[in-house]
C-alpha cells in the first residue's frame, strides 16, 4: 500500500503543519517505509507467542506496606510556639473581612 503527497498533506493539515514540496516528498516516503513495516508485522505469526506484560524478571521491588505507630502528637508539638484544640496555630494569611 502506497500513500501519496496528498494522503500526507491531508494529515499534516489536520496537524495543522505546512511542509514545503521538497519536506512532502521526504515525508511521503518515510510513511510509506512506516506503512510497509506495520504491514509486515501483521504477516508474523505470534499464535504461540505469549502476551508480553513485562520485560524484567523483577518482581514487586517495593517495601511492604506495614502500618507503624507515628510520633506521639505531644512530642511533636513540643517545638510548637502557639496551639489552640491540638492544632499548630499559624497567623491568618487571608483575611475573610477584606473585601478585594
Amino acid at each position: 500500500m502506497a500513500i501519496s503527497a496528498n494522503e500526507v498533506k491531508h494529515v499534516a493539515s489536520l496537524a495543522k503543519l505546512e511542509f514545503s514540496d521538497v519536506e512532502l516528498q521526504k515525508f511521503t516516503g518515510q510513511m510509506d517505509q512506516i506503512i510497509n513495516m506495520v504491514q509486515q508485522l501483521s504477516e508474523v505469526d505470534t499464535t504461540d507467542v505469549p502476551v508480553t506484560t513485562t520485560v524484567t524478571d523483577a518482581f514487586n521491588v517495593m517495601r511492604e506496606d506495614i502500618a507503624v505507630k507515628g510520633t506521639d502528637r505531644e512530642l511533636l508539638m513540643e517545638n510548637v510556639p502557639e496551639r489552640k484544640d491540638g492544632f499548630i496555630k499559624v497567623p491568618a494569611i487571608i483575611d475573610e473581612s477584606e473585601e478585594g
